[in-house]
């Protein structure tokens, strides 16, 4: 490949001669210039620590200081950098050659990320000659202190264009307003993501064909809310998700073992239908499983509602007669299960009810060894209908919220819509309604009324409401006439906030606070802080924040080859995303320190997962926190959950497992592979078959692979001994070979096994911090990070660091920071597309 070229005209195009003279110059002038500049060093190095881009805290410790000496820092990228970043090669789109120390500020983004890859020991690539590791760092606290005080003196919040409320946003608002839980998957499109997240603004478009699946939206929301007697009959098909059904699953009645629990909205009092669908069949369409009989029941709200045995030597009989016969003659027996239900959600269980075992505290080996339990059936789904005979609507929780008034007379109608419709709009436009806000909803109101009665108005009022881009947008871009960044009004940082940490809009108190000007006085944003953080809401945090960031949800795309992992079942999946879910719970909002995150001594496991990780005296279905004792397994780095979704189905990937720590622990993401790269070379028949490790020797001799290669590869080393579902092993048993889990790191530190690689990855411990919170801050503001933004993160990271970087203290600073509580407008420099900066220096040679 030839060298790489800046997208856009350098600062300046030499020819090779004159760039050799530029060169010499650039070297004498230096010299000339190195004392002053390492005198300024210093000074700067404590001036920058004092620099603090956050609005209501105190100041940020002060920045390590600079040590002087002979060598200087600008000779540093003479000596290891500028024989491949300059004017002729230009390698990465840098030519050094081309700049100057006073000019830094100037060229943000690339001294941005130049610093990314010296604190990740990206640069110089391996193999090459290192530079002393003290010079390296202060170096890197010379560059940042520039970058730092230029950028405190030059305020640039950033800019958010037109935010549109994803599909999570979108579910949770409708229950905050209407308490009523909707099948957001059923009425809007999937969101794209960008940056990692799927709530960044510029990925979430406004386009006429969103407007109208969002208008449909409002209208099937708005219709489930109120509830109609005319309400359609309609077929609602649940599949069961394909767990093992030989346990108990949480949720239904203990003594039970299989089936499935849903919840499911019931649209008016009436009569539904339940069909329990074709559990006696196999997958080749034979009735199997019936030795014995089963007892099979139907609970709504955890009320048995039906029951009834299938199985056992009649049914047997029947099916040695005819299998056709039998069959329909069974499933009669599971169709039409006619039951009256009130309007509302509820929840929906179909068990098999096992009268001689408990589930919950006895060990899942004597279940497999329960003869009858090898050919038991399993329940795949369950078909809902209805209403039949509807008789009326019952006070549904939605309702009571919707209607806070009813009218007596004709006379009082429009009053009491008036008094409906400005409180819905209130909550759904997430401040105080204003008579415009009003006309539209009303002028519904009266076009429903005229075909219909009262509740019909109110339904289109509704639907005119949930219509509204004053509901679907977030928030709205800054006027583009203003000559500054703009302060957030209350009602907007209101918004903002509650977003960040809830995923919908305010509560009550918040926006109390808010309407009457008084969110933005001092102390107030970090008590609300404290308190939303302890609110059962901000469970969000985990789920939706916490989960993108670390791609737990990639488990799903991964389909462990059951010849190579017989033991591995949906419950064990099932058993990694709950571990996950308990564990970043107990971090983040137990507000501990972001580092357990990494060193963590105890985990959340049930009896299957237990067994799995070899942990002892585990019982029965539920989760409980246990302390590890083994160190390989503390932390992120042990976890099934990553393990599995760093993996492929058939093999590990220390490259997949590699690039994974690089991104969300360390901050330096790889570059992509460069174009025509082969995967890896499998063995041809009867060849013996290689371990992953020699396959990827192939890929680090490769001149244009080994300087991401020799970075990325040590790391997943290291994991080698988790297998593809995360189990701990010794050997290679497909290459017969023992595990070699050795890995010298980018920047000379060796490590064998996980324990080691999470001692050398924690021994810099800002690091981790510091790519958390850029994450955590992608995911606050709603976009992606640019070069302006990294000295914010820097003080918000040595601010937490006097808090041991606990959780709240992070979040605290991203409240507190310009950016958050600040908007820019649109420039050529902060386009509403704006990207995360975090582009590739390294040279793909």
């Amino acid at each position: 490949m030839g060298p790489a070229r800046p997208l856009s005209a350098p600062r300046s195009s030499l020819a090779p001669d004159e760039a050799l003279l530029r060169r010499a110059m650039l070297s004498v002038r230096r010299r000339t210039t190195l004392c002053s500049i390492l005198g300024a060093a210093v000074s700067l190095l404590a001036l920058h620590g004092g620099h603090s881009a956050l609005a209501q805290e105190p100041e940020a410790p002060l920045a390590p200081a600079v040590a002087g000496g002979d060598a200087g820092h600008w000779s540093l990228l003479e000596q290891h950098c500028s024989e491949c970043h300059n004017s002729v090669d230009w390698a990465g789109g840098i030519a050094f050659d081309t700049m100057f120390p006073e000019n830094i500020p100037d060229d943000a983004e690339v001294w941005e990320k130049v610093v990314r890859k010296l604190q990740g020991r990206m640069m110089p690539p391996p193999g090459e000659p290192q530079p002393d590791r003290q010079a390296v760092d202060a170096f890197v606290a010379w560059v940042t202190g520039e970058l730092d005080r230029a950028a405190f003196a030059r305020p640039d919040p950033g800019y958010v264009g037109l935010h549109r409320l994803n599909r999570t946003e979108y579910a949770r608002e409708i229950r905050r307003i209407l308490g009523l839980d909707v099948d957001v998957k059923a009425l809007l499109p999937e969101d794209v993501a960008s940056d990692g997240f799927d709530n960044v603004a510029a990925a979430l478009r406004m386009s006429p064909t969103f407007l109208d699946q969002y208008i449909t939206a409002a209208r099937t929301v708005s219709r489930q809310a109120i509830g109609r007697v005319t309400a359609k009959s309609e077929t609602h098909v649940y599949r069961a998700d394909g767990a093992d059904q030989t346990g108990h699953i949480d949720g239904l009645p203990l003594g039970t073992r299989g089936g499935l629990l849903i919840e499911h909205y019931f649209p008016v009092d009436g009569e539904y239908e339940f069909d329990i669908r074709d559990f006696y069949f196999d997958g080749a369409g034979y009735i199997t499983r019936l030795d014995h009989p089963h007892r099979v029941i139907l609970t709504i709200d955890d009320v048995r509602v039906f029951e009834q045995v299938v199985g056992g030597p009649e049914d047997l009989a029947a099916v040695d007669v005819g299998q056709a016969l039998a069959a329909e003659e069974i499933q009669n027996r599971f169709n039409d299960i006619r039951v009256k239900v009130k309007a509302g959600l509820h929840r929906v269980g179909v068990a098999f009810v096992l009268r001689s075992y408990a589930q919950s505290d006895s060990p899942l080996q004597p279940i497999a060894m329960l003869p009858e339990m090898e050919r038991y059936p399993t329940i795949p789904g369950l078909h809902i209908s209805g209403p039949f005979n509807a008789t009326g609507i019952s006070e549904t929780e939605s309702r009571r919220r919707i209607f806070i008034c009813r009218p007596q007379s004709e006379a009082e109608e429009l009053p009491c819509a008036k008094r409906i419709l400005s409180r819905l709009a209130s909550l759904a436009f997430r401040r105080p309604a204003t008579h415009e806000d009003l006309e539209a909803p009303l002028a519904f109101y009266r076009m429903g009324r005229q075909t219909g009665d009262f509740e019909a108005g109110i339904e289109s009022g509704l639907t005119a409401i949930l219509s509204s881009t004053k509901f679907l947008l977030r928030s709205v871009p800054a006027a583009q006439s203003a000559a500054a960044p703009q302060r957030l009004s209350d009602l907007e940082l209101a918004s903002r906030l509650s977003f960040f940490l809830w995923s919908e809009g305010p509560d009550e108190e918040l926006l109390g606070l808010a309407s009457s000007g008084r969110l933005s006085e001092p102390g107030q944003l970090d008590a609300q802080v404290k308190r939303m953080l302890a609110d059962p809401r901000s469970e969000s945090l985990v789920t939706n924040f916490a989960f993108q960031w670390l791609q737990v949800g990639k488990i799903d795309s991964v389909h462990p080859d059951p010849v190579l992992y017989p033991d591995f079942d949906p419950d064990l999946r099932t058993a990694f995303r709950e571990e996950m879910r308990l564990f970043l719970d107990s971090v983040l909002r137990r507000n501990r320190s972001v580092l357990d995150l990494m060193r963590s001594d105890t985990t959340f496991v049930n009896e299957r997962l237990a067994l799995h990780y070899g942990i002892p005296n585990v019982r029965g279905p539920q989760f409980r926190e246990v302390r590890l004792s083994d160190p390989n397994r503390f932390g992120l780095l042990g976890k099934g959950a990553v393990l599995m979704a760093t993996s492929y189905g058939n093999r590990t990937s220390p490259v997949l497992r590699g690039a994974w720590i690089l991104e969300n622990i360390t901050g330096t993401p790889p570059s992509s592979p460069p174009p025509g790269v082969e995967a890896l070379e499998e063995p041809a028949p009867g060849q013996k078959p290689k371990t992953v490790r020699e396959r990827l020797e192939l890929h680090r001799t490769a001149a244009s692979c080994h300087s991401c290669h020799g970075v990325i590869d040590p790391l997943g080393f290291a994991l080698e001994n988790f297998d593809v579902v995360g189990d701990w092993r010794d050997k290679d048993l497909d290459a017969g070979m023992d595990i070699d889990a050795r890995g010298t790191l980018a920047g000379g530190s060796e490590v064998r096994g996980p324990a080691e690689l999470r001692e050398a990855l924690l021994a810099r411990p800002e690091l981790f911090v510091q790519a958390f919170t850029e994450k955590l801050m992608v995911f606050a503001l709603g976009r992606g990070l640019r070069p302006q933004d990294m000295p914010t993160v820097r003080a918000i990271v040595r601010q937490a660091a006097a808090e041991d970087y606990r959780f709240e203290a992070i979040v605290r600073g991203i409240v507190n920071s310009q950016a958050f509580q600040m908007r820019s407008v649109p420039s050529e420099s902060s386009p509403p597309g704006e990207q995360v900066a975090r582009a590739d220096t390294s040279a793909r040679n």
